[in-house]
């Protein structure tokens, strides 16, 4: 097909599927902007579907808001000039496209975060010094405003909606507003997300919050997605079950997050209706027992159960047992964090998993606290040398945890698949010990290696440099020192130093941020589960 075109002479649209190869590398998208004048054509959109999300986990960068805000219209731009004294001048002017047009993605927390970072840099640069504290909310809840209208103005074609309210306050209720004020906003959004975290649900702004959840997929009826934590499950329970909100033939994931299912009910009711179900994730919730696993097997369906996280403290006994039956080889994704409390050993519970779920591709597990788990983690994870694909090993930094961590780096080299596109160490790490794991994985290749030492990276760099930087056996590294007995994590991190990072750029290896790089952050839920979304 590659052929055909160069010698039909569309050149420009096999020259796009190769720039859309690096669709979320942002750095070779702007080395593509200084080629030429197609390849900049061809690249800008690609860089502004998602620039929200690009300034918060990557460039830190937010004068995109700027080239927005010269989109403002004279209303909005007199309102800047007479209350903050902000003349238009000071927004980019350098419009050569119609930037607002090519977003795809809108994230409502995204936005909101962008604009607080971006108003306490906008306003230091320019010597804005606005003493109140309403005033500094108003002025950034004016911006955030106009964010919203300029993309409704110019009718942007969304992909994705992500609708988030975490935190509650005037700029929630505006976007609700603005999209139910403007109801063609979203009417072609492909993906509408609903991510609502905890409300009381005894109080009035549970309602406001129930009823404009409502309208907004009443609007669409289009809800692909639900993001369900802490006690907002009331409200959903009531959404899925209302014959007059069908999510029925549309609704594919849903993602439970700090659920505590003690009381819950028609749970089975809710899971037959969902004729288009693709997968259930359970993240850290609690009372997955008798009274939860006997709803979910009274199921006639399968449960498509694709991601476990079971948390200190959970309820780990013959119940899950019958859960993990029930979702067999749907499960890809599994964390656990070991504590003695529980009824299954470790080892009892790997030998479980391997017994009924035979695909995990994503392998978390947190704080080995004692040796007794070592071995049979280590097993477990030689079992699923198939299929593994992320894995992430978190040693707790206590007592023998030197101990722990050296037997790990003994032994993980020789266990781990040929490929894996993440291995994230959280260890304390010996410099011979692990050295002995990167002499044992020299076939392997990691496409992304994060290691975070509770010790010194600098006894380490030198064994990386030999047997994975001149190998070129990664694509990206991530290096930081982390202690509980340190003040401040992460005060130590090898992208930090530029003549390393220089070093490892020559040999093809890009240095990034330790937490840029991170996927398994269970405060970014969405993150941690972007393999299935």
């Amino acid at each position: 097909m590659s052929c055909s075109k160069i010698f039909s002479g569309d050149l420009s649209e096999l020259t796009y599927d190769i720039i859309k190869y690096f669709q979320d590398d942002f750095s070779t998208l702007h080395s593509c902007i200084l080629v030429n004048r197609l390849w900049c054509r061809l690249a800008i959109p690609l860089l502004w579907e998602n620039p929200f999300s690009i300034s918060t986990k990557s460039s830190k960068n937010y004068n995109f808001i700027e080239v927005y805000l010269h989109n403002l219209n004279d209303d909005v731009m007199t309102i800047f000039k007479n209350e903050y004294k902000i003349n238009g001048d000071l927004f980019s002017s350098n419009t050569l496209f119609n930037y607002p047009n090519f977003i795809k993605y809108l994230n409502t927390q995204l936005i909101y975060y962008s604009v607080m970072e971006w108003s306490k840099i906008f306003r230091s640069d320019n010597g804005f010094f606005i003493k109140d504290f309403a005033s500094v909310l108003n002025f950034n809840r004016l911006v955030h405003m106009s964010l919203f209208k300029i993309f409704i103005e110019n009718e942007v074609n969304l992909h994705t909606l992500d609708i988030e309210l975490f935190s509650h306050g005037d700029f929630y209720y505006d976007n609700f507003e603005l999209i139910l004020q403007n109801p063609n906003f979203i009417h072609n959004v492909k993906n509408l997300n609903l991510y609502i975290g905890y409300i009381n649900i005894n109080s009035s702004e549970y309602m406001i919050v129930k009823n404009r959840t409502l309208q907004i997929i009443n609007l669409h009826q289009n809800l692909k997605k639900i993001f369900i934590s802490f006690d907002s499950f009331p409200l959903y329970q009531s959404l899925l079950l209302s014959k007059h909100y069908n999510c029925s033939n549309t609704l594919n994931i849903i993602i439970f997050y700090l659920i505590d299912f003690k009381g819950i009910t028609n749970l089975d009711k809710v899971f037959e209706q969902l004729n288009v179900l693709e997968s259930v994730h359970l993240v850290y919730c609690s009372s997955l027992n008798a009274g939860f696993t006997q709803q979910i097997n009274n199921l006639t369906k399968p449960f498509k159960l694709k991601s476990l996280f079971i948390f200190n403290g959970s309820d780990i006994d013959e119940s899950l047992i019958l859960l993990l039956q029930k979702s067999g080889d749907y499960l890809e994704n599994f964390g656990y964090e070991f504590d003695f409390d529980n009824n299954l050993t470790g080892q009892e519970l790997f030998e479980i998993i391997i017994r009924y779920c035979k695909n995990i591709k994503l392998f978390n597990l947190y704080e080995i606290k004692d040796q007794i788990i070592v071995d049979p983690a280590l097993n477990f994870i030689e079992s699923l040398k198939q299929n593994l694909n992320y894995l992430s090993i978190d040693v707790y930094e206590t007592g023998d945890a030197i101990e722990r961590s050296s037997i790990i780096l003994q032994n993980l080299g020789q266990i781990l698949p040929p490929i894996l596109e993440y291995l994230n160490l959280v260890l304390s790490i010996d410099s011979d010990y692990f050295e002995i794991f990167l002499k044992n994985s020299q076939n392997n290749f990691i496409k992304k290696l994060l290691i975070n030492n509770r010790g010194n990276f600098y006894d380490i760099l030198s064994h990386i440099k030999e047997y994975i930087m001149k190998k070129e056996r990664i694509k990206y590294l991530a290096i930081i020192n982390s202690s509980k007995n340190k003040k401040v994590l992460g005060d130590d991190e090898l992208f930090l130093l530029k003549d390393e990072v220089k070093e490892f750029e020559s040999y093809n290896i890009k240095i990034q941020k330790y937490y840029d790089l991170h996927i398994s952050d269970v405060l970014n839920i969405r993150t941690l589960l972007k393999l299935s979304w």
